[in-house]
């Protein structure tokens, strides 16, 4: 990392940065804001009329003016998506996605900028955070994940890309992120991850084979793995984390089903994976395969049915799971199928919809507005496109 008075200062800015918008958002979450709408909302409400706001005049004369023609409405400005769906656009291309328990407002990760914006529908993004990240190839900020606790101590985890590896670290409010655990190799390509909370002290924490696939198999290397990290709190010799699983191609996305199962997606040479590891750690690899690599990403696990973001297949896979076994018996169905492009993120908003993001700045043809986050139906099951 660079060293000097300029960065020192850059870095104390965003630091104070990040200090207020993240309090912010704990004001929203605790219902206590108080604030001048003036400046706080990005945007105007339109004067309404009350139908019983004025009181006609007692006599009234015919009108003798006739209203002018109403205008045709013309084209959307910058940045603004006529698509109900869409919560947040002309971001930079994405990483991780969550949502908040406010229920109405999200964090989304832009992977080469290390920025964390706050996003809801009707409001401008806000950063609430950045960090130092290299977003070259694949890496950069790949992932974030909210702390159990988050509405008492407004703590996010992130999986990130440096110039020597790839690392998880703790952000808390007024303070640079700090290192919960390193040393995961970081290659050419293949460093992507994900996080997720399996338990209040088991971040579950999914590694790329830094493009060797050997050493996803290697005992002594945390690349290619599922890992659980039980020591969430900086430490500079950290305990050696947990290996659920081995043998991971670059990572794709990690779920879980609480009380039933963890599932990973990742990618291959040879085909893409979604992957189940059972509540007692029965191993179910590969739960479903896709031949033709259609680049899985972030997934969902809800009410025996696993939703997958796909980059390259442009949708949402829908794969029903057996109640009793787990098993995935039927094709995969698609929802939003060509509708936003090249997706990654994926997250459960608290009405059953779910929030997806885009990278068509990196991966597809991005459109004015991209890259976005929208919100999709939650997929009932397998076979068809809806």
């Amino acid at each position: 990392m660079t060293t000097g008075g300029r960065n020192t200062s850059r870095r104390t800015r965003r630091a104070a940065s990040a200090t207020l918008a993240l309090a912010f958002a704990a004001s929203i979450l605790s219902g206590c804001a108080d604030f001048d709408e003036s400046t706080a909302s990005p945007f105007t409400p339109e004067p309404t009329i009350q139908s019983n706001a004025e009181v006609a005049p007692q006599n009234p004369q015919p009108s003798t003016t006739t209203a002018p023609p109403i205008a045709p409405r013309g084209p959307l400005g910058p940045c603004v998506d006529a698509d109900p769906a869409v919560i947040a656009t002309c971001l930079d291309t994405t990483g991780g996605l969550l949502t908040l328990p406010d229920g109405n407002s999200g964090l989304v990760a832009e992977r080469r900028t290390g920025r964390i914006l706050q996003v809801a529908p009707g409001q401008i993004p806000v950063e609430v955070a950045k960090i130092d990240v290299d977003g070259s190839a694949d890496g950069g900020l790949l992932d974030i994940a909210l702390s159990p606790t988050f509405v008492e101590d407004n703590l996010i985890y992130a999986y990130v890309t440096t110039g020597s590896d790839n690392r998880v670290v703790r952000i808390a409010p007024g303070d640079t992120a700090k290192v919960v655990l390193g040393g995961i190799p970081r290659g050419a390509n293949g460093n992507r991850g994900s996080l997720e909370f399996a338990a209040p002290d088991q971040l579950m924490v999914l590694t790329g084979d830094a493009g060797n696939p050997a050493a996803a198999n290697d005992p002594a290397s945390l690349a290619g793995k599922l890992l659980r990290v039980r020591s969430l709190t900086p430490n500079a010799a950290p305990p050696r984390p947990d290996v659920v699983l081995s043998g991971i191609g670059n990572g794709g996305g990690v779920c879980v089903e609480p009380g039933i199962a963890t599932w990973v997606t990742d990618r291959t040479a040879l085909e893409d994976r979604l992957q189940r590891v059972g509540a007692d750690g029965t191993v179910t690899a590969p739960a479903w395969t896709w031949p033709d690599r259609p680049g899985v990403g972030g997934c969902v696990a809800v009410q025996g049915v696993v939703a997958v973001a796909l980059g390259a297949g442009k949708a949402v896979a829908s794969l029903a799971t057996d109640p009793g076994t787990g098993a995935i018996t039927t094709p995969p169905g698609a929802v939003a199928k060509d509708t936003y492009g090249q997706l990654e993120g994926l997250a459960l908003g608290a009405d059953g919809l779910l929030w997806v993001s885009t990278v068509n700045k990196t991966a597809g043809e991005p459109g004015p507005n991209d890259d976005k986050v929208v919100k999709i139906p939650m997929p009932s099951g397998g076979g068809g496109v809806d």
